[in-house]
């Protein structure tokens, strides 16, 4: 019986400078996106005086159980 041989694999080497950077860059996309959908009420307008923000993200406000109105 013949086997393949495996390759071995090496791991990525990450320093700590990039992690922590990547980190803090997800954290804060993530808490961005925390607020446009369950904190906004409409207080953040990107056409103006309209919610069209709020009203892009209704319906996920009561499927992640957002209060709303």
């Amino acid at each position: 019986m013949t086997s393949i041989p495996a390759e071995r694999s090496t791991p990525v080497v990450l320093p700590v400078s990039k992690a922590v950077l990547w980190l803090g860059l997800t954290v804060l996309a993530a808490l961005l996106l925390y607020y446009f959908v369950g904190v906004d009420q409409g207080a953040v307008s990107v056409f103006g005086s309209d919610t069209h923000v709020h009203e892009f993200v209704h319906d996920a406000r009561h499927l992640l159980g957002f209060p709303c109105h």
